[in-house]
C-alpha cells in the first residue's frame, strides 16, 4: 500500500512540474501544407500562426515571443483570435504592444477571437476599448478580417484570406448549435474554388463546415490544445465543456478534399490556468504545392 501512495505522490509532484513549466514556457511546433492548388509555386511559404495570447507575457512587453517569431523570418503572420482579454476593465497594452510590431516582421492577418467580439459587440464602453485597440494595431499595418477577405498572389497563384466571425452565442456553454454552409456563406460569401483560399476562423468546433464551404488551409484556435492532453487522445475538453474533441491542436488532411486543418493550442492562458502536457505554441507552417 505504502509504494502505492509514493508513487501517486511522485505521480503529483512531476505533474506540477510540467504544470508550471508549460504554463511559462513555450514550443514551436512546425507543420508541413500542402495542396495542389499551389503547385508551381516557385518556393516554400512560411506562414505562422499565433492565437489564445490573452494578454500574457513572456518577458518584458514580450520580448522573448518577439524574438522567436522574427527569427523565422515568416512570410505572412496569421492571427487567430483572442490576444486580449474581453472583460471590463481588462487592459489591453499587453496585447497592443505585442500586436503592433509583428507587422515590423511580416504582413499580418488579424481574424477575430470571442473575446474581441465580446469587447465590439458588448456596451458602449467595451465598444470604444476595442474600436481603439483596433485603431492602433490598424495604423501599426494589421489587416483586420472581420467577415472579410483580403487577395493576393504567391508567384501567380491567387490566394484569398478570409476571417470569420460566427456568431456569438456559438460560444455558449454547452453550446451544441448547428452552424452550417448556408449560415456561413450568408456572412462571408462563398469560397472561389480557383484560388487557393485561406480560412481564419477561431473556433474549430465547426470544422466540418469550414471544409465543406471549400477552405482549402483552415487555421483556429480557442480550445487551448483541450487544457490538458493525453497520449493518442488528445485534448480532453473544450471552454463549452464538451468532451475529447476531434480538433483542440494538431494538424489534420481532409483527404477528400485536399484541404487542411491547423489548430493552435494557443500561446496563453485565461480563467482555467492550467495547461498538462499541452505547452504553449507558435505554429509555423511550411506551405507548399505537392509536386516534388
Amino acid at each position: 500500500m505504502l509504494k502505492w501512495i509514493i508513487l501517486f505522490a511522485v505521480l503529483c509532484v512531476l505533474a506540477v512540474i510540467e504544470w508550471m513549466r508549460e504554463i511559462h514556457s513555450f514550443r514551436l511546433t512546425r507543420y508541413k501544407v500542402t495542396s495542389k492548388k499551389l503547385n508551381g509555386l516557385g518556393r516554400e511559404r512560411k506562414v505562422m500562426l499565433l492565437s489564445d495570447l490573452h494578454n500574457y507575457s513572456y518577458g518584458e512587453k514580450n520580448e522573448k515571443l518577439l524574438r522567436v517569431i522574427s527569427g523565422e523570418r515568416p512570410d505572412m503572420i496569421l492571427v487567430a483570435g483572442d490576444m486580449l482579454v474581453g472583460k471590463k476593465g481588462e487592459p489591453t497594452a499587453v496585447a497592443e504592444e505585442f500586436m503592433t510590431k509583428l507587422p515590423e516582421i511580416s504582413e499580418t492577418y488579424y481574424g477575430n477571437g470571442n473575446h474581441e467580439q465580446r469587447m465590439k459587440e458588448g456596451s458602449e464602453e467595451s465598444m470604444h476599448v476595442y474600436q481603439s485597440y483596433k485603431e492602433k494595431l490598424t495604423a501599426s499595418g494589421v489587416h483586420f478580417l472581420e467577415n472579410q477577405k483580403t487577395a493576393l498572389s504567391w508567384d501567380g497563384i491567387d490566394v484569398e484570406i478570409y476571417g470569420l466571425e460566427i456568431p456569438r452565442e456559438k460560444y455558449k456553454k454547452f453550446c451544441k448549435n448547428h452552424y452550417g454552409l448556408q449560415n456561413m456563406t450568408a456572412q462571408i460569401g462563398s469560397a472561389d474554388s480557383s484560388k487557393y483560399t485561406i480560412l481564419i476562423a477561431h473556433n474549430p468546433i465547426f470544422m466540418q463546415t469550414y471544409f465543406e464551404w471549400g477552405a482549402d488551409l483552415i487555421v483556429s484556435g480557442h480550445l487551448h490544445g483541450g487544457i490538458v492532453r493525453l497520449p493518442f487522445i488528445g485534448g480532453v475538453i473544450t471552454p463549452q465543456f464538451t468532451l475529447f474533441p476531434k480538433y483542440s491542436g494538431e494538424m489534420r488532411k481532409n483527404i477528400e478534399k485536399d484541404a487542411t486543418a491547423v489548430v493552435s493550442k494557443g500561446i496563453g492562458i485565461h480563467t482555467i490556468k492550467v495547461r498538462l502536457f499541452n505547452p504553449a505554441e507558435v505554429v509555423v507552417m511550411h506551405i507548399n504545392g505537392t509536386e516534388e
